[in-house]
């Protein structure tokens, strides 16, 4: 993914809520499967590490996106974004971006 992508969907972050949430049982089962459900439905999402969570939200959005497959966006105090394709109907197209980028 290059630079011109994650600085686009860093901007589309900004206006989406924050969906996600890790509490004080770190990363189950369930939020694997939660996370991938809310991926393959929008595609990009934000969560958050609340206060009594075992990990830092760095260590959440790696974990993360290596268990769903997901980019790494954006991580700013104890929130994150995460960005990835939806495998049935994708709807966020970053051929934009790479036709910009060979002009």
């Amino acid at each position: 993914m290059t630079g011109k992508q994650r600085a686009k969907l860093r901007g589309m972050a900004n206006t989406i809520e924050t969906i996600l949430y890790i509490g004080k049982d770190g990363i189950t089962e369930n939020t694997v499967r939660e996370t991938y459900d809310a991926l393959e439905a929008r595609e990009l999402i934000k969560g958050c590490v609340q206060q009594g969570a075992p990990l830092s939200a760095r260590e959440a959005l790696t974990a993360l996106c290596e268990k769903t497959g997901a980019e790494p966006i954006q991580q700013i105090g104890r929130r994150f974004v995460m960005y990835r394709p939806s495998r049935e109907h994708p709807t966020i197209s970053l051929d934009e971006t790479l036709q910009e980028q060979g002009r």
